[in-house]
């Protein structure tokens, strides 16, 4: 019944944003009663709240099995992995991208985004650690990850999210290894 719930809630959310999601709508769409509803959840936050946070699980997967299937690779191999991953993740619920990041309040999933956020920065930090080149100019591996994780999250939600991006997937994912790659 959960999952029934939290199934409806997501197409509502989609449907009709969060403003107009009530904890009766979503009764309604998933076949239960309103009482059967808050048995599982006391209010429309928490309906919320795990909507997103198994929409973020998601994604998380979806990036950090991009991260280990290409921990031997080398850096731009495993960056093009790690962005098309990412891309392909984001790109498959575009319309519940945008209610979560342009709808909810931030409060709603800032915890799950950071923890998706800090959880893919340690493996990069981890992976950069033993791959970062000896010759030439080297930067600290925690400084890094934080710039790439945080400057792709951002431009990959953005191209998925505009109407008309400037570029194609493939010339967008090409620049987001050449920024990774900068950064190093």
């Amino acid at each position: 019944m959960v999952d029934a719930i939290v199934d409806a809630a997501r197409d509502v959310l989609v449907a009709d944003g969060y403003e107009r999601l009530t904890t009766n709508r979503v009764a309604d769409r998933a076949g239960v009663s309103p009482g059967s509803l808050y048995q599982y959840f006391p209010d429309k936050a928490a309906i919320v709240e795990e909507v997103t946070s198994r929409y973020v699980d998601r994604l998380a997967e979806d990036v950090v099995a991009a991260l280990v299937d290409h921990v031997h690779d080398e850096p731009a191999a495993m960056a093009r992995a790690t962005a098309e991953a990412l891309l392909t993740a984001l790109q498959r619920d575009p319309t519940l991208l945008r209610v979560v990041w342009q709808e909810l309040p931030a409060s709603r999933h800032l915890d799950d985004r950071l923890g998706l956020e800090r959880r893919v920065r340690d493996l990069l930090r981890a992976y950069l650690g033993g791959r970062l080149p000896a010759h030439g100019r080297q930067r600290d591996p925690a400084r890094s990850s934080w710039l790439i994780v945080l400057a792709v999250e951002s431009l990959t939600v953005r191209f998925v999210l505009d109407e008309d991006p400037p570029l194609t997937r493939e010339e967008f994912v090409d620049d987001l290894v050449a920024l990774g790659m900068a950064c190093l």
